[in-house]
Parts: structure tokens; C-alpha cells; sequence
């Protein structure tokens, strides 16, 4: 199963079906994803299941009804155990941007990290899973797929927000604290807070938002 967020509401991809309840199912070879997408952007739909038997299939299938742009962003970690958050939009989030030609994801994880906070002397530790959102661009709804990385850093030097890129602040922030933000975060973001980076008295707090 696969999740997709449209307006911060999820729309699921899979390959089960399950005895009906608050939501609808959608044959995913034959819906007009334009379409539908259109109803959760305007709130006639909030929760929808798109159903193909082919667990393999339910990826490819989707992506051939939508334009995709691939980004890369980091969740990075300093010396103190603190995370790299930044604020734009009205909402914390994590920095990422998209590929640029000739560029490996990883590449480009790390340069968006560097342009969007000032923070430098990255290395990645290991990738974390990717997350999927539906946005507007040119009057066409596409589908982003971003790749997120683990990451640590010694840097102790200013952080500064790219102010083309809307960010109005860039902040360390203590595990203890996170919880608290998030609850002002998007969907995607909450998902890469978990039990491969976080303590397990995070987590406890974190259960009640996410």
C-alpha cells in the first residue's frame, strides 16, 4: 500500500480490499485522477482508496496518469541530537528541493539541504523512505515524490533561510521539543519521525498527532 497526500489528506494506493467504511474505493486503471484530485482539493473528497490486484503494479499505474517531479531532501541531525527544522508557509517542515540535471538524489538531498538553511558539512547516514504529495503547477495537479535521507552534520555556523524559496526561519530544534511542532507540520513529514530515528519517549508523545 502506498499513501498519497492531496491537501494533506490521504489518498491510498492498494492491492486489498476491505469491508466498506468512511471512504470510497476507485478502480485505479480506469479513474480520472485530474479529477479526482480536483474533489479533495475542493473538499468533496477526504479520504479514497485507488484498487489494482497487483501490488507491483500500483506505482507504475499511478505515475502513468501523472506528471512526477522528483525531489530530495534531509533530516539532519547535529552534535546535540538536535534536528534541522525550517518554517515556511505558516508550517514547520523539513528542507528539500528537486533534481537538477545530472544530479544523483543524494546530490541533490544535500545541496537543497546547504541552499535552503546554510547548513553545511553534510554527510548522509543512511535513506529514509519516501514520501508522495499532489501539488499545482501551470495549472496541472502533478505528483511529487520526494526522497529523504538521514543526516548528520558538525556544523555550529549561522543559519540563514533562502528567502526565494519562502523560508522565513531555520531553527535547531530538541527531540523533546519536536512532538509540539509537528502538530503545526504536514502529514509527510510526521511519517519520517519514527522508531529508526527517535527515542522511544518521543515517540509516546508523538502518538497523540500523528
Amino acid at each position: 500500500m502506498y499513501k498519497v497526500f492531496i491537501n494533506d489528506k490521504p489518498l491510498f494506493l492498494t492491492s486489498t480490499l476491505e469491508k466498506e467504511r468512511n471512504f470510497k474505493y476507485y478502480l485505479l486503471e480506469t479513474i480520472d485522477l485530474q479529477k479526482l484530485i480536483a474533489q479533495y482539493f475542493s473538499g468533496e473528497v477526504t479520504n479514497a482508496y485507488l484498487y489494482h490486484p497487483c501490488e507491483e503494479q500500483l506505482m507504475k499505474l499511478f505515475k502513468d496518469k501523472i506528471t512526477v517531479n522528483k525531489a530530495g531532501g534531509g533530516l539532519v541531525e547535529n552534535d546535540k541530537k538536535q534536528v534541522l527544522f525550517i518554517f515556511r508557509n505558516g508550517k514547520w517542515d523539513l528542507p528539500k528541493g528537486g533534481i537538477e540535471k545530472n544530479e544523483t538524489i543524494e546530490q541533490t538531498s544535500i545541496r537543497e539541504v546547504e541552499e535552503e538553511t546554510g547548513c553545511k558539512n553534510l554527510k548522509i547516514n543512511k535513506r529514509l523512505e519516501k514520501t508522495f504529495h499532489i501539488f499545482k503547477r501551470n495549472g496541472e495537479y502533478r505528483l511529487k515524490i520526494t526522497y529523504w535521507f538521514s543526516m548528520r552534520t558538525t556544523y555550529v555556523g549561522e543559519l540563514h533561510g533562502q528567502i526565494e524559496e519562502g523560508i522565513e526561519k531555520v531553527v535547531w530544534v530538541d527531540k523533546k521539543d519536536i512532538p509540539d511542532l509537528l502538530k503545526n507540520s504536514y502529514q509527510n513529514i510526521k511519517l519520517l519521525f519514527n522508531d529508526t530515528v527517535y527515542d522511544q519517549t518521543v515517540l509516546e508523545k508523538e502518538k497523540g498527532i500523528i
